[in-house]
């Protein structure tokens, strides 16, 4: 018989779901949360042992299978599985389907997702690292300044804004860049947001920065504002498609010698031609 993950790995280190969430709500609380987010555990037994986490950007009926071999019984999102409530559970939507597998196999789903967007060191804060900006500080800041949506920064350096879009479209491996506004500027000034963010393009816009990098931006977003600011759409999830690397830190650091491992079939539903 082919082992498992677990199998060919053993570790003594026990914790339960809820100590792996608690370390998760500790850096994003779930008050952070939009009221019309869900995020949480979403399904399973917060006082189950956790035998390993996989973590990725959406749980899909092949992520979840990856987690039964693996024999792993959490899975960590960003974006929640359910949204709003079930009515039936019968198996005719994946998200319905999901659900009944989890709970058949005792695989709890826990998700952060607008909670992690708005904590301090959250998605946008990733994104400006990974960029380079420094003095970085919130976008959109909630009461207290040090949470909020998107973040503002600036570069070491002008940058020619094609050769800054250039090194975005490499770090986080989009398929295909969509911009609107003047491309001969000097970008300095960098606002940016995390997933679909474009409400916020006045708060960049009154920052003074250069440009807004955001995701989901639609046609008449641009038409709005490509006469103050250069907007750029890197995609909805190659602008969180390193949130799985919060995740993994939080966790190996207040939880040492625990599974944790990044989803190996996890993709982006939208493909480039």
């Amino acid at each position: 018989m082919k082992k498992n993950w677990l199998q060919r790995n053993k570790t003594s280190y026990k914790v339960k779901i809820a100590e792996v969430a608690k370390v998760i709500e500790e850096m994003a609380p779930l008050g952070l949360q939009e009221e019309w987010d869900n995020s949480g555990l979403q399904v399973g037994e917060p006082e189950n042992e956790a035998t390993g986490v996989l973590l990725c950007l959406d749980v899909t009926e092949a992520i979840l299978d990856e987690a039964i071999a693996k024999g792993f019984n959490l899975i960590i999102t960003h974006h929640p599985l359910i949204f709003k409530g079930l009515k039936s559970i019968t198996g005719k939507s994946h998200i319905e389907r999901i659900v009944m597998k989890a709970i058949k196999n005792g695989i709890a789903i826990y998700s952060a997702h607008t909670n992690m967007d708005s904590a301090w060191g959250g998605v946008s804060h990733l994104i400006a690292k990974k960029i380079g900006l420094l003095d970085v500080s919130v976008l959109s800041p909630q009461t207290d300044l040090q949470s909020g949506l998107g973040v503002v920064g600036d570069l070491p350096c002008e940058e020619d804004a094609l050769h800054f879009l250039s090194r975005v479209k490499e770090i986080f491996k989009v398929g295909a860049i969509r911009y609107g506004g003047d491309i001969n500027r000097a970008i300095r000034r960098v606002a940016i947001c995390g997933g679909a963010g474009v409400e916020f393009v006045n708060d960049a816009i009154a920052s003074g920065a250069d440009v807004f990098v955001t995701g989901d931006v639609k046609y008449h977003d641009f038409q709005g504002v490509i006469d103050r600011i250069l907007i750029v759409d890197i995609g909805h999830y190659e602008s969180e498609y390193y949130t799985k690397e919060i995740f993994s830190e939080i966790i190996t650091k207040k939880i040492p010698n625990f599974a944790v491992q990044y989803a190996e079939l996890e993709k982006n539903p939208i493909n480039y031609l």
